[in-house]
């Protein structure tokens, strides 16, 4: 289950809408082995597509580098879909590469205003979690 404070929710929601019709990208770090995410990290979508994202590889670098430091990891990697549902494209779950992570959809297509879904992506194989919302915290 991803336990996610409502800032945070918001703060994914905006981005995707802000960027929409591309779609948005981002990390939320939280510390090392705590599975608290709590640093919410807008990126930019190097791609600047409406159907794929990707994470700009010296941004990718400089964010590792700042978590290791701080020691935090990514707790949270999320994305929007434009124009599908809030569900893991073969391309998103190809490129998973973070098994303890929450990977965290959401949809900015026509009528799915606040469509919010989180995923477990381990060696290819989706299995969608509970996302429990917290006030405050």
């Amino acid at each position: 289950m991803l336990r996610i404070r409502r800032d945070l929710v918001d703060a994914i929601l905006a981005h995707a809408r802000r960027d929409h019709p591309d779609e948005a990208c981002g990390v939320i770090a939280g510390p090392a082995g705590s599975d608290r995410p709590e640093r919410f990290i807008a990126m930019l979508n190097a791609a600047r597509s409406p159907t794929f994202y990707e994470f700009d590889s010296m941004d990718l670098l400089r964010l590792y580098k700042e978590m290791d430091a701080n020691d935090e990891e990514p707790v949270v990697i999320y994305h929007s879909h434009t124009a599908t549902e809030a569900y893991p494209s073969r391309t998103d779950i190809s490129y998973a590469n973070e098994p303890g992570a929450h990977y965290v959809l959401v949809s900015t297509r026509d009528g799915a205003d606040g469509e919010f879904r989180s995923f477990r992506i381990v060696d290819g194989e989706v299995t969608e979690e509970e996302v429990s919302v917290l006030d405050g915290e």
